[in-house]
């Protein structure tokens, strides 16, 4: 993965400062086109907003820091119908996702920055589902796939013996955990995550 320097996360300066009357909407970006996004948007002066989390990463001895955007695939801009259809003639999109309650979007985009400027770390969750192909990305069992199963209280990686029909868990930081992408199918003799 490239490493990425840090852009401008929102336009104009004071958009989180005053009341601005013009809808959000979000964009769904192309695959990593969100920066790409934001720099179209800025000279058109279309309000946007690319909430951005340090990512660092250690390799053969040196570290290395990229800013990747919180929401992969997103970006949050304000604008009328006719700005909307600038972003949209960008080339850059998917779609572009009407928001139904503006108000609540604003409540947590406004959160969300505050954060942000508090110097709090952001990083980015994955919502994991049962049925989901994931990857142990870190520890000891790093390089292990399987599929989320709904557990009680802790997260456990389980390993299953088809033949004897037995199963032992090991528990561990849902952290380390990552989606397979694009989902596959998994070997019977993988893990199965609780």
């Amino acid at each position: 993965m490239p490493l990425l320097k840090r852009e401008v996360e929102f336009s104009p300066v004071g958009l989180f400062g005053a009341e601005v009357e013009l809808p959000w909407w979000v964009a769904h970006t192309r695959s990593r086109q969100e920066k790409a996004l934001a720099r179209y948007l800025s000279p058109l002066g279309v309000p946007f907003y690319v909430p951005q989390g340090e990512k660092r990463v250690r390799r053969a001895g040196r570290l290395f820091t990229s800013f990747l955007p919180l929401f992969p695939g997103y970006v949050f801009f304000r604008g009328t119908a006719e700005q909307r259809r600038l972003a949209i003639q960008s080339r850059l999109l998917v779609g572009v996702l009407d928001v139904d309650d503006q108000a609540l979007l604003e409540r947590e985009l406004r959160q969300l920055h505050a954060l942000q400027t508090s110097g709090a770390n952001l990083v980015p969750y994955e919502e994991l589902r049962p049925g989901q192909p994931v990857r142990v990305t870190e520890g000891p069992f790093q390089g292990y796939s399987g599929i989320v199963v709904r557990g009680q209280g802790a997260l456990r990686l389980v390993v299953s013996i088809s033949m004897l029909r037995k199963t032992v868990a090991v528990e561990f930081d849902r952290a380390v955990l990552s989606r397979v992408s694009p989902p596959g199918k998994v070997r019977k003799d993988s893990a199965a995550v609780a």
